[in-house]
């Protein structure tokens, strides 16, 4: 099992491209089940939960060939199997994507109850609800949820629920309807650019989709899907990350192929904390002030605040100068990262849904395990700025949604290493 091995204390310098929306990807890679013809998916992340939404897909019936470019090809061959099986979905929560696709296509689909991080309940029954709004039939059945429609009719439905709109129950509906009969409107929709990234994939192969990007969204079901040449959109989260990977270290760092109007409320935090950032050329560049200002933070569907950058900005708080107060409303049991974040200095008190963060003048070197992949995340950026070193376990987390993060963080001035963790 992998660890890193990081030594703190290294200012970050110099560019760093990002690249393709792991979040967008993974329901567009879904969404191929639905398309006749080949699909080119262009700027798609080499990353561990694509490559098993990749298996997946060949494993019902589509040809997937990444090529020496990075570009990935995708064709449906063979329709017959309906049948995610566990092995696989449970390993990433978005393998339930597939669900709206295969009952749009193939009028039926059995899929595993899925897994992913360990932040708390994520259930599907949204997406469930959604697809027999639009006339499919469903039962769990040992561990499946087995759908089945002769013919998916378009309807008025809302998709909102306890936390808010769900993104990628939003996703499926978005996808089964695109091929039901007649016009589906979505009200309390997500609205996150991934959901606008989706909505353009489907328009691109031939769907109607209109008001992606808003709480109402309109879908005109068509007869086919065709392929086209698509890219994907630059991931938002990882842009976030590396801009408080050089906030936390005092660095300065140019981010390319980024999209600062899919970060405002993150852009907002940062400067109010004493980040500077400057947009530049289809990209922003990032420094910080010395002194770091608090703030309070509350997580929110987009556009508030990503709940996938709240472990990210906590470990930067820690820093700042003074108490700050970090509200979790997406997810209640998001906060594994706390206790070891503590075990490196910081001074953490969780409260609910809430924590408060008392700054210290620095974080201390200490071994440390991840539990999910955005703790992951800032678990690494604590080691870039902590006194001595830290190692990192479980860092298997790391790599479900940052591309070779070590080789790239090594690029701009960090000492890392990536070992093999020996448990005895």
């Amino acid at each position: 099992m992998d660890a890193f091995l990081i030594n703190g204390g290294n200012r970050l310098k110099g560019t760093i491209t990002v690249n393709g929306a792991k979040n967008s990807a993974l329901p567009i890679l879904a969404a191929t089940l639905m398309v006749e013809g080949e699909i080119i998916l262009k700027d798609v992340p080499d990353l561990r939960d694509v490559n098993t939404m990749c298996q997946l897909l060949t494993k019902l019936g589509v040809q997937v060939q990444r090529q020496e470019n990075g570009d990935l090809h995708l064709t449906v061959l063979d329709e017959m199997n309906c049948h995610a099986e566990y092995d696989l979905v449970r390993q990433m929560r978005a393998s339930v994507c597939i669900m709206g696709p295969m009952l749009a296509k193939r009028k039926k689909a059995q899929v595993a109850l899925p897994g992913g991080c360990a932040i708390g309940d994520r259930p599907v029954n949204l997406h469930v609800q959604g697809l027999e709004a639009l006339g499919a039939e469903s039962e769990l059945l040992s561990g499946d949820v087995h759908l089945k429609a002769k013919k998916l009719l378009g309807t008025e439905l809302f998709l909102g629920g306890p936390f808010g709109s769900t993104v990628t129950g939003t996703a499926n509906v978005m996808m089964a309807a695109a091929l039901a009969q007649g016009r589906t409107v979505i009200e309390s929709a997500a609205c996150e650019p991934e959901v606008v990234d989706l909505g353009n994939f489907l328009n691109a192969c031939g769907a109607q989709v209109t008001g992606h990007g808003s709480p109402r969204i309109t879908i005109d079901g068509v007869k086919e899907l065709r392929g086209c040449e698509y890219t994907v959109i630059p991931d938002r989260i990882e842009a976030g990350t590396f801009m408080i990977a050089s906030a936390i270290t005092n660095g300065e760092l140019h981010l390319k192929n980024c999209k600062p109007e899919h970060l405002l409320a993150v852009i907002d935090k940062l400067r109010h904390i004493g980040v500077i950032v400057e947009k530049d050329n289809g990209g922003v560049v990032v420094s910080s002030a010395r002194r770091l200002e608090p703030v309070e933070v509350t997580t929110l569907p987009y556009p508030g605040f990503p709940t996938d950058l709240q472990a990210q900005l906590m470990t930067l708080l820690c820093l700042a100068d003074g108490n700050s107060v970090i509200t979790e409303r997406i997810f209640a049991d998001r906060f594994l990262h706390v206790a070891e974040l503590g075990r490196m200095g910081a001074h953490l008190r969780k409260e609910g849904s809430t924590v408060i963060v008392e700054g210290v003048k620095r974080l201390i070197g200490a071994p440390v395990m991840a539990s999910d992949l955005r703790a992951s995340a800032a678990l690494v950026l604590a080691g870039l700025v902590a006194k001595g070193q830290t190692r990192v376990s479980r860092v298997y987390h790391i790599d479900r949604g940052y591309e070779q993060i070590e080789k790239r963080l090594i690029a701009i001035g960090a000492d890392i290493q990536r070992i093999d963790e020996q448990i005895p």
